[in-house]
């Protein structure tokens, strides 16, 4: 069994050691080791960005990682698109609670088109929404197609917008 120092408290360590005994760091003496899950960046930037950020887990101080690039992807995120259990898409987001321009996810919070469980925007479509002109099981909108309510300016928006999604395939 070797001895070396805690890359965190400079302590001496077993090599074999899970953790510091002095200062709980995990892997002390991995100098290589940057905490559980992954973090990943593309060369390419823009903006100085990365293009595509992809980030789960937490790093070597415990610190939850976050996904920030033009493509963000993970945990959390936050880019012009992002894939996330929680982020901020610009552009467009798609994962469990969402905010962004376009949404698409469990919470969606749209600026302009929201889908989602619980959707906002000024169009959304969900089990709930908030929305100018929404499609909804029930929800708030100025114009609203519910299983109560078929405002007709909504039902045409709809009938509309699925005859162009049918055309595109």
């Amino acid at each position: 069994m070797a001895l070396q120092p805690c890359r965190s408290c400079q302590r001496e360590v077993s090599t074999e050691a899970a953790f510091c005994p002095h200062c709980g760091a995990p892997q002390p003496t991995n100098l290589n080791w940057r905490g559980p899950g992954f973090d990943w960046r593309s060369s390419q930037t823009l903006f100085g960005y990365p293009l595509v950020h992809i980030a789960f887990g937490k790093d070597e101080k415990g610190k939850l990682r976050v996904a920030k690039g033009i493509i963000a992807i993970g945990q959390f995120g936050l880019g012009v698109i992002t894939i996330a259990q929680f982020g901020v898409g610009l552009l467009f987001g798609f994962g469990q609670f969402i905010l962004g321009f376009t949404a698409l996810a469990q919470f969606a919070g749209a600026l302009w088109f929201g889908i989602g469980q619980i959707a906002t925007g000024y169009i959304a479509i969900g089990q709930f929404v908030f929305a100018d002109i929404g499609l909804a099981q029930m929800g708030f909108a100025r114009a609203i197609w519910t299983p109560d309510h078929q405002d007709p300016e909504a039902v045409a928006y709809f009938q509309q917008l699925w005859e162009n999604i049918k055309h595109w395939w």
